[in-house]
């Protein structure tokens, strides 16, 4: 039987994704580990890699095709001593798709922690079982309580009456398949307990979907009812691209679920701008005389927060569902503007880089980010992130949290104003006022100020963040 190529999911939030290239063509001879095509998600184009051996028979989704489904055919491997040209690829109900299951038995729920804890996946490989499936049947796996078989499989143990979890499966990656219950139901192993009435109710109605803004019930306008409010030549349509519409939905999400408060001080820059100065002008010089660093503010903003977080543990968590998850080291993201969007990478363990180390590592991803070459593992997760539209002479905003996140710091521009010193007598002083917005499911106001008056300690202190 031929192997099945399905679209992989790479990344925790990937729905759809655009089939941008095929590195191989049909007929070409395919081994593990040979890259397939390149696939551009929302964020990046990355490459998805062949798992089983044999030749590339037919592509079904080309190349160039956008929004192709999660899970979806898109192309059929010939195995070993299979006549390539002989292989045609399914329709209809014959197509696998991997999200199928039987309505009598949904889908247990996610666990908490498992639902909150990022999902990594390396850039160049697809999460397991999601790209080459054997026997035309879809991927399987199991993750917790959940019950991965092909659907023929489904459907003949609610036939024979059979409980899949007590039936072990010898397909691909332990998946459950028809031989598997067909043996099952042959020894009499694997019988199904009494289910609920409620349960086994045929006619139950599922459970009414979410509005596609994720909170509320309040639908946003639709886009006939937004141009009724316009003549037909004074705009111009744009459709957004995955990046944006990504975007679009999270935040909005997160502005409907996440309960946001703000918090807001005024920091002296003085004794740091001193100190950059100071530590840029020490940095060696290879033998081009370009210097090892070149220390930004926003380095400096990095690490103390990084610091702050763990000088006040209870704020470096994220909100899971029923718990939070309490981390052992700061990951702080730091936003990053490309062209129709932004990237947020993520500063893992923060607290213990050196200043140096953030500012190169800062660089190498913002050039990465502009490329689209970031790979997921890199831009999710994270505790808290940091926003500076200080360059573009912002003296005070206020950011939208990025879950699973539970902080966000908005910082605007460093500037001369007249404060009164110490003696009661007005001075000048270079002052950067910082907005913390807080998702009040983790924090109370309380722990939010003192997350943030650490902050401003060790801004206004900077030799702490040598120590």
């Amino acid at each position: 039987m031929p192997i099945n190529v399905l679209m992989p999911a790479l990344s925790p939030t990937m729905e759809k994704g655009n089939l941008a290239k095929w590195l191989k063509k049909e007929g070409d001879a395919v081994k593990s580990g040979d890259v397939l095509a390149e696939i551009e998600t929302d964020k990046a184009t990355m490459e998805v890699e062949a798992v089983d051996e044999g030749v590339l028979a037919k592509i079904v989704v080309p190349e160039g095709t956008a929004d192709v489904p999660v899970n979806d055919l898109i192309a059929l491997i010939a195995e070993e001593g299979e006549d390539p040209k002989s292989v045609s690829a399914p329709s209809g109900d014959d197509a696998p798709k991997a999200t199928e299951a039987p309505a009598a038995a949904p889908e247990p729920k996610t666990a908490p922690d498992e639902a909150a804890q990022p999902a990594y996946a390396r850039a160049n490989e697809a999460p397991e079982g999601a790209v080459a499936t054997r026997s035309g049947e879809p991927a399987a796996r199991t993750e917790g309580e959940r019950i991965f078989a092909s659907p023929l499989a489904r459907r003949i143990a609610a036939q024979e009456g059979l409980d899949l979890s007590a039936i072990s499966g010898s397909g691909p990656r332990g998946r459950i398949i028809e031989r598997d219950v067909r043996e099952a139901a042959k020894s009499g192993t694997g019988k199904a307990p009494a289910k609920p009435e409620a349960a086994a109710a045929p006619e139950a109605k599922a459970p009414a979907a979410k509005p596609a803004s994720g909170g509320g019930g309040v639908q946003p306008l639709g886009i006939d009812q937004v141009r009724g409010f316009f003549s037909k030549d004074a705009y111009e349509e744009v459709p957004l691209d995955g990046m944006r519409k990504t975007i679009a939905r999270r935040l909005t999400e997160a502005m409907q679920i996440a309960p946001h408060f703000f918090l807001t001080v005024d920091c002296q820059i003085d004794a740091l701008l001193a100190l950059r100065s100071q530590l840029n002008d020490s940095a060696a010089k290879d033998k081009d005389g370009k210097p090892a660093f070149k220390l930004s503010v926003n380095d400096f903003i990095i690490k103390a927060m990084g610091l702050a977080l763990m000088r006040v543990p209870d704020a470096n968590a994220v909100f899971a569902e029923d718990r939070v998850l309490k981390f052992n080291n700061a990951e702080v993201g730091v936003a990053v503007a490309i062209d129709g969007g932004l990237f947020t990478p993520v500063i893992r363990k923060a607290d213990q880089k050196t200043l140096s180390t953030i500012s190169n590592e800062m660089k190498d991803f913002a050039a990465r980010a502009r490329a689209k070459k970031l790979k997921p593992e890199e831009y999710q997760g994270g505790v808290t992130s940091v926003s500076n539209l200080g360059m573009f002479g912002m003296k005070h905003f206020t950011a939208v949290i990025n879950p699973p996140q539970s902080s966000i710091l908005a910082v605007g521009a460093g500037e001369k104003r007249i404060i009164v010193g110490k003696d009661d007598q007005p001075v000048v002083a270079q002052v950067m006022t910082v907005t913390l917005s807080c998702d009040h499911r983790v924090m109370d106001g309380a722990l939010g100020a003192e997350l943030l008056s650490a902050f401003k300690t060790l801004i206004e202190s900077p030799m702490g963040m040598l120590v």
